[in-house]
C-alpha cells in the first residue's frame, strides 16, 4: 500500500468567527492518495482519495485561570524583595536544578542582573518580582512554589515541587521521573 500526500490552502466557505466575523482562521486540506492492492490483484491500479481538513481558531488567553510556572509564597516574596533591595541593583532571581545532592538533583538559586538572561531562558514575573529559569530546569520545576520561613529550626527557603517523587530530609534535593 503506497501513500502520497498533497497539502493545499483554501478559503473557508461556511466559517463565521463569533468574536470578529471579518477574521477567518487558517484552514488547510491534506489529501492522501492510497493505491489499493490485494493478494488477488497485486497491482490493480485502483486509487482511493482520503482528504483531511483542519482549521485553527485563536482564543484569547484568560489570565485569571493561568498559574505561573514557578510561584512564590507571600513570605518568600517579602524576603526576596528585602534581600534584593539591600543590593541596590536591578536583579532577578535565577532558579535552576543541577545534578547532585542526597536524592539525585539539587535546587540552585541566586540573584543575577536582568541583562544576563539568555535568549532561551523562561522569564516569569510574579507580582512584580522577576524569576529566570533555564529550559531544562523548568521541566523539573514547573508548578513549584518557593516558600520562606523564619523559624529557628527548619527555617529558610523551602521548595514545594509537584514533580518531585522523592525528597531529601533537608528539602534542598529531590528525585523526579520524566
Amino acid at each position: 500500500m503506497a501513500f502520497s500526500a498533497m497539502m493545499t490552502n483554501f478559503s473557508p466557505f461556511l466559517y463565521k468567527n463569533p468574536v470578529n466575523p471579518t477574521v477567518s482562521p487558517p484552514i488547510a486540506r491534506v489529501s492522501f492518495v492510497r493505491e489499493i492492492s490485494s493478494a488477488r490483484f497485486p497491482s490493480s491500479g485502483r486509487r482511493e482519495l482520503i482528504s483531511v481538513r483542519c482549521s485553527s481558531v485563536s482564543v484569547a488567553p484568560t489570565p485569571e485561570g493561568v498559574k505561573p510556572a514557578i510561584s512564590l509564597s507571600d513570605n518568600a516574596l517579602k524576603h526576596l524583595n528585602k534581600m534584593r533591595s539591600e543590593r541596590n541593583e536591578d536583579l532577578c532571581l535565577r532558579i535552576g536544578v543541577r545534578q547532585g545532592g542526597c536524592s539525585g538533583m539539587s535546587y540552585t538559586m541566586d540573584f543575577e542582573n536582568r541583562a544576563n538572561a539568555r535568549p532561551d531562558d523562561s522569564i516569569i514575573e510574579y507580582k512584580g518580582f522577576v524569576i529566570v529559569c533555564d529550559p531544562k530546569s523548568l521541566l523539573f520545576l514547573f508548578g513549584m512554589q518557593l516558600d520562606y520561613s523564619d523559624a529557628l529550626i527548619g527555617g529558610g527557603f523551602s521548595f514545594k515541587n509537584p514533580n518531585a517523587t522523592q525528597t531529601c530530609g533537608c528539602g534542598k534535593s529531590f528525585a523526579a521521573e520524566m
